[in-house]
């Protein structure tokens, strides 16, 4: 099976019931506050390695070679996506549902969910452009009624 054959909703399914089982043992080991330290920094690792491969395969840095890989988190109907914004310097969006949540509370990981997904998203971007600057102030995982993503490309670049 082609890794372009597993949508991006069941790979997150099937790390995390990889992982769930490790967590317990790690944490029996080296306690919950550092094993949940070593995660985060692991998965904001692979997001940055994440973002630079996505920008290896997109054709500039710009805000709107982002936002035509929003289809990729949304396979299998995993995000519900409202746009409030999209432009050269800023891409404003809601998701108003999240499978992604959904799947990690359905696995017994809802404390987890923000590190093992959330988590991602800033890196991500950093990994993808230095230039665009990422904004979140709630998420679904952590009870909001919306995540809030905004997305700034710096304006005095806009040019290269």
């Amino acid at each position: 099976m082609s890794a372009t054959s597993v949508s991006l909703l069941e790979q997150r399914r099937i790390e995390a019931e990889i992982v769930k089982p490790l967590l317990t043992a790690f944490e029996a080991e080296l306690g919950r506050k550092k094993t949940q330290e070593i995660l985060a920094r692991v998965i904001v690792q692979l997001a940055r390695q994440s973002g630079r491969q996505l920008r290896q395969a997109s054709a500039d840095d710009r805000l709107q070679s982002f936002a035509a890989m929003l289809p990729l988190w949304q396979q299998d109907d995993a995000l519900e996506l409202e746009i409030l914004e999209s432009g050269d310097k800023v891409l404003r969006f809601n998701v108003t549902r999240c499978r992604y949540a959904e799947m990690y509370r359905d696995l017994g990981l809802d404390d987890l969910g923000c590190v093992l997904s959330c988590n991602r998203d800033a890196a991500l971007i950093e990994g993808f452009s230095a230039r665009i600057k990422f904004t979140r102030t709630q998420t679904l995982m952590e009870g909001a009624p919306y995540c809030d993503f905004l997305y700034n490309r710096q304006t005095s670049d806009l040019a290269t």
